[in-house]
Formats: structure tokens, C-alpha cells, sequence
């Protein structure tokens, strides 16, 4: 109880700020060899329906305005659709290997690689003119949601590499960070209840562990989306990127220690 506890605080930290999520809940238990419920993709599929609730409860206003735009060609309802495709079919078509590929070493690697991303894409932040949310037109939804495809893979963030193919298409960066935000919530509950079917035919699971992790998840990650939009707003995304190197160094340093015993 108390580990689904600690990964219910680092899913609902880690899922908005752009360090990458699965990389934690995937080195924390390897960290501190912690086995069973709270080290499979199935308990951090639950974390993640937490940070849902929390997406669902922080952007309510927001999704009422974006079902008002439906109407619309140009509505900004349809350019979250469609750019939640790309993510939607590499769900489906890669989950084994989802969950087959998990490695420590491939986490530090994707963690340093979209580290660069983010620090080439703060370079060129202040050398063109930045735009609003409302100014997203469809050929940048979608770039933003083919970005996000790749945040399948544990390491990259998914909030790390939309907010940087955000910044790429000259959105400010809490602009970036919002629509993000509501671009993650339909991938994570389609990810959500195609794992809650894969549990109903799993047998006994360990109920309380899973609405523990729930809840605090979902409470840790509201306060993480409210005050990672204020802090995009003066500051930038180095000081993140400069974690995400560090925490793969440690990583690689933990593996050449393992091999080296």
C-alpha cells in the first residue's frame, strides 16, 4: 500500500511535468526491487486513469467550450480528434510491445534524447513570434499528435514531446502545455478502459492497492497541472530537460554498477 502510495505521487507528478512518467514507474520499482501489483503496466495504466480524473476535473470549462465548437470545420474539437489518432493506433497496434519493452537502459536513452529536443526547441523560442491556443490550425494538431505517438515509448513524456512539438510550431509554452494537456486526456482513457477489460478477465487484482493509487494520483496531478502552467508562463523547459539527464545518468550508472557486481 504504502509503494502504490509513493508511485500514486510520482504518476501525478510526473505525468505533467515533462520528465516522463512511465520512466518512473518503471525505475522507482526497479530502483527498489519492489515485485507484484505495483511493478506491471497494468497498475500504471490505473495511476494514469487517475491523472485523468484529474484532467477531467482541472479542464472542465474547457471541454464544454471545445463540445460548443463542434459544428465548426475548424472547431478546435476537431483538430484534438484527429490529432489523437496517431497515438490511438500505435496504442492498439504496439501494445505487447509496450508492455515487453520496459528496460532500464532504453529509459535513459529516450529520456537524454528528448532532453536535446527540449533544449534546441528553448533555443529558438525567442526567435520567432509566438502564437496562442486559439491560433492552432489542423496541420499543426496534427504534428503535435504524431509527436505524442511516440510518447508510447518509456522515457520520452508525453507531455515532454508535445509541449516541445508545441513550441515547435510557434505556440507559447503554456499554450503548448494546455494543449497538451487536453490532448492527453482522450489517449489515457481510451489506454483506461482497454486495460480495465484486460483486468476483468485477469481474475482476483488487488483492489485497494489500485484505488489508493487512483486517488492520490489523481489529487497530486491537479495541483501539478495548475502550477506547471504557471511556472511555463516565466520560466522554460531546461531545468527539465537538465533532471531528465541527470536521472539517466543514474540509470546508466545503476546498470554499470549491476553488471559490474
Amino acid at each position: 500500500m504504502l509503494e502504490a502510495i509513493i508511485l500514486g505521487i510520482i504518476q501525478g507528478l510526473t505525468e505533467f511535468i515533462p520528465v516522463s512518467s512511465s520512466a518512473h514507474l518503471i525505475v522507482f520499482p526497479w530502483f527498489f526491487d519492489w515485485q507484484g501489483t505495483v511493478n506491471t503496466l497494468s497498475f500504471d495504466i490505473a495511476l494514469h486513469s487517475g491523472t485523468l480524473l484529474a484532467l477531467l476535473v482541472y479542464f472542465r470549462k474547457d471541454w464544454l467550450d471545445l463540445l460548443n465548437t463542434i459544428r465548426r470545420k475548424d472547431g478546435m474539437i476537431w483538430k484534438l480528434f484527429f490529432a489523437t489518432l496517431p497515438a490511438a493506433a500505435a496504442g492498439v497496434l504496439l501494445h505487447d510491445w509496450i508492455s515487453e519493452n520496459r528496460s532500464p537502459a532504453l529509459i535513459a536513452f529516450t529520456l537524454s534524447l528528448v532532453s536535446v529536443f527540449m533544449i534546441l526547441s528553448e533555443r529558438n523560442y525567442a526567435k520567432s513570434a509566438r502564437t496562442g491556443f486559439e491560433k492552432i490550425n489542423m496541420k499543426n494538431a496534427l504534428f503535435i499528435g504524431i509527436a505524442q505517438a511516440f510518447a508510447l515509448i518509456p522515457g520520452v513524456s508525453r507531455s515532454g514531446i508535445t509541449i516541445v512539438a508545441g513550441l515547435t510550431t510557434g505556440l507559447k509554452r503554456e499554450d503548448a502545455a494546455r494543449f497538451s494537456f487536453l490532448l492527453a486526456t482522450p489517449v489515457i482513457a481510451g489506454a483506461s478502459l482497454l486495460e480495465a477489460k484486460n483486468l476483468m478477465g485477469a481474475g482476483d487484482i488487488e483492489l485497494g492497492i489500485f484505488i489508493t493509487g487512483i486517488a492520490v494520483s489523481a489529487i497530486v496531478g491537479y495541483a501539478a497541472i495548475k502550477y506547471l502552467i504557471l511556472f511555463l508562463q516565466k520560466y522554460s523547459l531546461r531545468s527539465f530537460a537538465y533532471y531528465r539527464f541527470i536521472l539517466a545518468f543514474v540509470i546508466i550508472l545503476s546498470i554499470w554498477n549491476g553488471a559490474a557486481g
